[in-house]
C-alpha cells in the first residue's frame, strides 16, 4: 500500500474482472490516485504499522474466507474497509444474515437450524414441504437444493451426514416461497437503494450465473425502503440485497450479498445508471472523512 502522507484509496482483490475496471475507470475519470492491491500477497502485523497511513480499503475479494480475513487484518491495522469485517462475516453465511434481518424486524422466509442431519428431518417438518437446503457459504445458487418431501428429505440428508467435517453437517432449511418466475436484485450504496432489476429463469434457482436474465425492474418505496433497512441490518456500505415476491405480491428479504457483482445490473439499466460511478462516489467521501480523522 501507498508509503505517502496522504492517504489513497486502495482497492483489494485477487481477480480484476469487468466490474474492477469499471470502478478503476470511474475513479481515474475524477482524477482519484488509488492503488491496486492483489489480495494474494497481503499480509501484516498484528497492531497498526505506523508507516502506513490510516485509508480506505475498497474489498473486492473474490473468495469469502480470504475477504473476511483481508477485512479484519486492516481493520486492525488502523484502516477503514468497505465492507466492514462484520458485514462481511455476517453476508458471508446464510444463518446470521437471517438472523440480523429477523432482528430488524425485516420479512424474511421461514428459516430453521438443526445442528445435525438428523435433527433437520424435524426441521424439514416443522418448516413444510417444499422446502430448501442451502449451504450456510457460497454463492451463485450452487448447492441449494429444493427438497419437496420426507423421501426427498431423508436421502438429501443422507448425503449431508458424509460429508467430511461438523461444519458441513449444520443444515439450514428454508421454506420455499411461491413465487413469479423471477426474484429481485437490488443495490444499495451508502444506504441508498440506487436500482433495482428483476432476475427471471425457467428454473426456480434465478441467479444470473445460473442461467437467469435481467430486466429493469420500478425501485418502488416499498423496494427500496426493505432493501435500505436489510443493507443496514448486516452493517453492508455496499450491498446487494435479494428480494422475493409471494404469489400475492408480498415482498421478503432473501439474502444480502456483500461482494456484489454488477456487469448484469448495468448491462440492463444502460446510461441511466453508472453503479461504478455511485461507487467512486461512496469511496471518496469515505476517504475524505478518514482523512479528516486523521
Amino acid at each position: 500500500m501507498s508509503h505517502s502522507q496522504e492517504p489513497t484509496p486502495v482497492l483489494l482483490a485477487s481477480r480484476v474482472r469487468t466490474d474492477e475496471k469499471r470502478i478503476m475507470a470511474a475513479l481515474e475519470k475524477r482524477g482519484i490516485a488509488y492503488t491496486y492491491v492483489d489480495s494474494r500477497s497481503v499480509w501484516g502485523f498484528l497492531g497498526r504499522s505506523a508507516e502506513r497511513p490510516a485509508t480506505v480499503v475498497l474489498n473486492r475479494e473474490i473468495g469469502q474466507a480470504r475477504a473476511q480475513y483481508a477485512a479484519t487484518l486492516l481493520e486492525q491495522a488502523g484502516h477503514r474497509v468497505i465492507n466492514s469485517a462484520r458485514a462481511v462475516e455476517v453476508c458471508g453465511d446464510k444463518w446470521r444474515t437471517s438472523v440480523a434481518l429477523q432482528q430488524a424486524g425485516i420479512p424474511t422466509p421461514r428459516t430453521a437450524l438443526a445442528l445435525t442431519p438428523d435433527a433437520a428431518l424435524e426441521a424439514f417438518e416443522a418448516v413444510g414441504y417444499p422446502a430448501v437446503v442451502k449451504p450456510l457459504t457460497g454463492s451463485w445458487g450452487r448447492l441449494v437444493t429444493r427438497v419437496p418431501d420426507r423421501p426427498t428429505a431423508e436421502t438429501v440428508m443422507e448425503y449431508v451426514a458424509a460429508l467430511p467435517g461438523p461444519a458441513a453437517h449444520i443444515v439450514y432449511v428454508q421454506e420455499l416461497v411461491a413465487k413469479p418466475d423471477r426474484d429481485i436484485r437490488v443495490i444499495v450504496i451508502g444506504g441508498e437503494p440506487i436500482g433495482a432489476v428483476y432476475r427471471r429463469s425457467d428454473q426456480w434457482r434465478t441467479n444470473v450465473a445460473r442461467g437467469g436474465t435481467t430486466e429493469a425492474c420500478p425501485l418502488t418505496d416499498e423496494i427500496a425502503e426493505l432493501s435500505a433497512a436489510a443493507a443496514e441490518a448486516v452493517g453492508a456500505d455496499i450491498a446487494g440485497v435479494d428480494l422475493i415476491e409471494d404469489c400475492e405480491g408480498r415482498l421478503t428479504v432473501l439474502e444480502v450479498n456483500h461482494g456484489v457483482e454488477f456487469s448484469g445490473f448495468q448491462a440492463v439499466l444502460g446510461e441511466d445508471l453508472h453503479v461504478a460511478d455511485r461507487i467512486a462516489d461512496h469511496l471518496t467521501a469515505r476517504l475524505q472523512s478518514c482523512s479528516e480523522s486523521l
